[in-house]
C-alpha cells in the first residue's frame, strides 16, 4: 500500500491552531448518506437533537466538539449501529435507497474487547467478510499489504491482550480500510499513538482521501482539516463551519 510523501491541502503558516480547509466542490456529486430530522434521547437526556445532514460522494468530514457533546453517537448513527429516537437514516447509492453501503469502520479502543483470543491478522483479515470474488492468493497479499502498512509485520500473529494500545489501534485502522472501502468512518484515529506513526496515519489517510468519502472525529484536527472540505461542529446539535480559516470549534466563526 503504497504511501503519499505530503498530505492534501495547502500549506501554510500560522500559531499551530489554525486550520486551513482546502476547498473542493462536491457540490454536483451524488448523496450516499442522509439524515433528516434525527435525534436520540437516553433516559430522557437529550444527546443529539434536530440533526440534518447530507454525506455526499468524496466529502471529507472533519468532526470536532466538546466531550459528551455527541460525537461518536452521531458516527454510530450514520453507521445504522443504534437508532435515533425521531428522523431517519438513509444510505443511496446512484440516487437510489439501499440499506446497507460498503463502510469501513476505526472504532475507538474502549468499544473492542481486547481479551477476545484473536489475533492481530485475523482481525485485520475480517475487514475483508463481506468482499466477494477474492481469490485465497488476493486475500493473502491485502491483508499482507494491509499489515506491512501499519507496521506490525512483527506482530501479526500476537492476540489482542499482548499488545500495546498504539498497536490495537493500528490493527484496527488496518482492518478498516483493507477493503478499500467507499466510505471511511474513523473515531479519533490518532488514540494512543506515538508521534511517529501519527504521521503515518496522515500519509494514508492523505492516499484515501482523493477516492473515498471520509468521516473523521479527532481532537488532533489541525493537520486532518487541511485535508478535509468540510469541518461539523457537534454539541447535542449540529453545526457546519464555512469559514476557509479557523480555530477550535469553540472559537469557529461558523454561520449560526
Amino acid at each position: 500500500m503504497p504511501l503519499l510523501n505530503n498530505p492534501a491541502g495547502e500549506s501554510h503558516s500560522c500559531n499551530g491552531h489554525c486550520m486551513h480547509h482546502t476547498q473542493r466542490n462536491h457540490a454536483g456529486n451524488e448523496p450516499v448518506i442522509s439524515l433528516d430530522g434525527v435525534s436520540l434521547r437516553r433516559g430522557g437526556k437529550i444527546i443529539l437533537e434536530d440533526v440534518d445532514l447530507t454525506v455526499r460522494r468524496g466529502d471529507f468530514f472533519a468532526i470536532t466538539g466538546p466531550n459528551g457533546g455527541g460525537k461518536t453517537t452521531l458516527l454510530r448513527l450514520i453507521l445504522k449501529l443504534i437508532s435515533p429516537t425521531s428522523g431517519t437514516v438513509r444510505y443511496y447509492d446512484s440516487s437510489k435507497t439501499v440499506d446497507r453501503l460498503p463502510i469501513g469502520y476505526l472504532p475507538q479502543k474502549n468499544m473492542i474487547d481486547s481479551r477476545f483470543p484473536i489475533t492481530v491478522k485475523e482481525v485485520i483479515q475480517s475487514g475483508l467478510i463481506a468482499i466477494k470474488g477474492l481469490t485465497d492468493t488476493q486475500r493473502t497479499e491485502k491483508v499482507a499489504d494491509a499489515i506491512s502498512a501499519v507496521g506490525l509485520d512483527d506482530r501479526s500473529g500476537f492476540t489482542l491482550d499482548r499488545l500495546s494500545g498504539g498497536q490495537l489501534q493500528r490493527t484496527l485502522l488496518a482492518r478498516a480500510i483493507i477493503s478499500s472501502p467507499q466510505i471511511l468512518v474513523l473515531d479519533e484515529p490518532l488514540s494512543y499513538l506515538d508521534k511517529q506513526f501519527e504521521h503515518r496515519v496522515y500519509d494514508i489517510i492523505s492516499e484515501l482521501a482523493p477516492s473515498t468519502t471520509i468521516i473523521l472525529v479527532s481532537h488532533e484536527m489541525s493537520r486532518i482539516a487541511s485535508m478535509a472540505n468540510r469541518h461539523i461542529i457537534v454539541d447535542h446539535r449540529i453545526e457546519e463551519c464555512t469559514a476557509d480559516h479557523h480555530y477550535f470549534a469553540l472559537d469557529c466563526p461558523h454561520n449560526r
